[in-house]
Order: C-alpha cells, then structure tokens, then sequence
C-alpha cells in the first residue's frame, strides 16, 4: 500500500507530535525498496551479525529488522547474501544503525535497506546480542510490535498501525 512519510506526520503529529515519531538522524537508502513498512523486530548487537543472520533466516512477513549496531563504522552488519536471504523470507526491510556491504547488489534486490554508511569489512559471529528488546537511536525508541514506515523523507515510528 503506498504511503507517504510527510502525509503520516501531518495526519499524526499534531502540533506535539505524540501520536509518532520521526527520526532526528539522517539513514542512506541500499535496497531496492525505497518505500518499506512492517512490523518492528529488534536487534542490539555490535560488530557481531549472527544474530542479523538468525532473524533473516525466520518468517520476516510484513516485518522491519530494526539493528541497533551501536552506530559503529567499522564492519558491515549485513551483505548481499543476508539481503538476499531477507528478501526471500518476506521481510520488508532492514534499519541498520551501523553500516551494510555489497551496497550496489542490494539496489537490485526487492527489499528496504536503510543504514549509516558502508564498509567492506564483514563481522565476526559470535552471536552475542540481544534479540527483541527495546533499543534507541536516531531520536527514535524502538519496541518490538511497534510499527515502522520508511521512505525517501525520512522514518516514522507509531504503537500502533497507521495505514490499512
């Protein structure tokens, strides 16, 4: 279903914005989907992406991996292959507060892909992290369940679905 960032604001924020929020920290679009909405899946991890490969690897439909990589810049949380591995299990997109690898393959692929940067270098995996708690970047906080909607004017997150 289409949606616009820009309308949700005007049709939730307000004066207060209570009823959403919306980022205070720019992301860069990798993905193919510059458009993406879904469900929030929750990520705390840093430079450690076993956890990112376990959630892609499960039923993502109509579901956002929101990846609290600690803002580090120093190795990529996701690749082409996990992307790739998303896609095909049916999440909608990935918010990454870190960086991704493989950023011109992921253009090609139908999934969103928001994260801080890119670096060529891959992580290690040891699967330390924490998975569905709630976390907090960007001047955003993230719960599981909660909604997010993404597009090229920014992020927006509610408690509650705002389109049908």
């Amino acid at each position: 279903m289409p949606f616009k960032t820009a309308d949700l604001c005007d049709e939730y924020c307000g004066d207060n914005c209570e009823e959403v929020q919306v980022a205070g920290m720019p992301f860069n679009s990798y993905g193919g989907k510059t458009r993406f909405f879904g469900e929030i899946v929750t990520l705390k991890l840093f430079e450690d992406n076993q956890l990112v490969r376990d959630q892609v690897n499960s039923d993502g439909t109509g579901k956002v991996l929101v990846v609290d990589g600690g803002a580090s810049m120093r190795r990529a949380l996701l690749g082409d292959m996990l992307a790739s591995t998303a896609a095909k299990n049916g999440w909608n997109g990935l918010l990454i507060n870190g960086c991704i690898r493989d950023s011109v393959d992921m253009g090609f692929m139908d999934i969103g892909v928001m994260a801080l940067g890119t670096h060529p270098l891959k992580t290690v995996k040891n699967g330390v992290g924490q998975t569905n708690i709630s976390i907090s970047f960007g001047g955003l906080n993230f719960e599981p369940a909660d909604f997010i909607y993404i597009d090229e004017d920014g992020i927006v997150v509610a408690e509650k679905p705002l389109i049908k």
